[in-house]
């Protein structure tokens, strides 16, 4: 299932990236990694991972998705304070 909360980009205000680079997202290899580098050395933006499919630091599983291999399910999943289910469900 796609993240809707952060249009399966896996970050939340991701158009300040694309109007302070000119870099659109979703033509980057490897977008991930060349955002969290980008927040990382940048302070004027409000740019954060996903706190519906992460915590706002990480991500649960892959970023942008919900509910794959790679997601933790049950009470021990990091959707166990909301019934299993992520924010956007």
């Amino acid at each position: 299932m796609n993240c809707t909360r952060c249009a399966s980009t896996g970050f939340l205000n991701i158009h300040q990236f694309t109007e302070a680079t000119g870099k659109d997202f979703f033509e980057l290899e490897d977008a991930q990694d060349v955002v969290l580098k980008w927040i990382k050395n940048n302070e004027n933006h409000d740019i954060q991972v996903c706190d519906c499919c992460g915590d706002g630091e990480n991500w649960y599983g892959a970023p942008g998705e919900h509910y794959n291999s790679e997601d933790i399910s049950g009470p021990d999943g990091p959707y166990a304070y909301n019934g299993g289910h992520c924010e956007c469900h």
